[in-house]
């Protein structure tokens, strides 16, 4: 375990990094915080949350934390939680993962819960360059697919960046319940609103990345589905060329002895002759039938 305990002017502020389950017991005892709250914060994975108990307010938010190429569909391997214990004279934080926003704090803080706000906008800010990232990563799948006449992408990515996107949108509303629940001294309220503001802008963000990735996923189905019809059409234009031919073919190819058309002195040029007025005919259909087509259109 890793503990830091920074005394300022007003209250105490206590940061612990990864401790067991006895030290946080010990912790508890020393700072008089219900037992209970424990199981919260050891728990694998639990949302951002706020909660009165006797003379502290508890809270659990989720900082962003692996990098852009991991492929990720849980909210424990996404995000990191900090606990804070916090009242007017004491702050508590407890994490599991290593943060470096919470070693360059200022250390000019006039109270526990400025300290707390300057901690929480830390947090928000972590998920400010994965959602550059992830806007980036939606407009190079939309010019794979536009510009690129229909350049395959991969259909793997695009649902981990969709799965990351719904899980950072779903543990930033909750963020935002939270703050939503928390209340400062009127010094700090601008503070918090500016706070509650960028928590809205990304998630409006986020809804913009899901959006766009349900798009591409559409435009995508639609770009294969057309590149698959011009194949059938491709395929069914010969067929429509050689079946005739294939026909003709197999009829002067079953070798029977009493067809008169096989002693003709000029049948092998008629038969080929035939065959051309065929293949003429069959393209002069397909061409009078496009042009009808561009002129309904």
């Amino acid at each position: 375990m890793s503990k830091i305990i920074k005394v300022y002017n007003h209250f105490k502020w206590t940061d612990l990094a990864r401790p067991t389950q006895e030290e946080l017991e010990t912790l508890t005892k020393e700072h008089n915080i219900d037992l209970h709250l424990l199981e919260d914060i050891l728990e694998y994975g639990h949302l951002p949350k706020i909660e009165k108990v006797k003379e502290y307010t508890f809270i659990i938010l989720r900082a962003y934390t692996p990098s852009a190429k991991e492929n990720i569909t849980a909210v424990g391997a996404l995000t990191n939680k900090i606990a804070f214990f916090i009242n007017e004279t004491d702050l508590v934080t407890v994490h599991r993962a290593d943060f470096e926003f919470l070693k360059n704090l200022t250390d000019d803080y006039a109270s526990s819960e400025a300290l707390m706000m300057d901690i929480i906008n830390e947090i928000l800010l972590t998920y400010d360059k994965p959602i550059e990232q992830q806007a980036d990563k939606m407009d190079e799948f939309e010019r794979a697919i536009f510009l690129k006449a229909g350049h395959s992408i991969s259909i793997e990515s695009l649902y981990y960046q969709k799965s990351k996107a719904r899980i950072s949108k779903k543990v930033l509303q909750l963020t935002q319940s939270v703050l939503n629940q928390i209340t400062v001294k009127p010094e700090l309220s601008s503070l918090l609103q500016d706070t509650k503001e960028t928590t809205l802008s990304y998630l409006l963000q986020y809804d913009e990345v899901i959006e766009d990735a349900n798009t591409i996923l559409h435009s995508y189905m639609s770009v294969t589905a057309q590149r698959s019809n011009d194949a059938m059409k491709l395929l069914t234009i010969f067929s429509a060329f050689f079946l005739p031919l294939t026909f003709i073919a197999g009829i002067y190819g079953m070798n029977f002895d009493f067809m008169p058309e096989l002693r003709w002195k000029y049948g092998y040029f008629i038969t080929l002759g035939v065959m051309v007025v065929i293949s003429i005919i069959i393209l002069s259909w397909f061409k009078r039938k496009d042009k009808r087509r561009i002129m309904i259109n």
